[in-house]
């Protein structure tokens, strides 16, 4: 967690408007802010599409994406991000009839 904020400032001060950081588990965060594939670009929803499940394969840790429904051609692959709850709060764009008004 220690790098991740590290990181979080250092992007910040570099200009780089997001980061794309997602936790394994307790000890580990990937990084794919610089370098990923285009999953990282999968948008918060209050009520996805799909979900993210962390499964291991020959001891390494995976992030695979399963859809909840049928989702039709054009339309967006969406999951819950699931922060932690924070005092300062970011807002939810999502815009479905039960976005909770922030991702924390």
């Amino acid at each position: 967690q220690v790098v991740a904020d590290m990181r979080e400032k250092r992007y910040a001060q570099e200009g780089i408007g997001s980061s794309y950081l997602f936790r394994v588990d307790h000890d580990t965060i990937i990084d794919a802010t610089k370098c990923g594939n285009l999953a990282r670009f999968i948008n918060h929803c209050c009520t996805p599409n799909c979900y993210a499940k962390v499964i291991t394969i020959e001891a390494q840790k995976k992030i695979v994406i399963y859809s909840k429904q049928p989702i039709g051609v054009n339309e967006e692959i969406t999951y819950d991000y699931k922060f932690p709850i924070e005092d300062t709060k970011i807002p939810c764009l999502c815009r479905t009839e039960s976005c909770r008004g922030t991702l924390n």
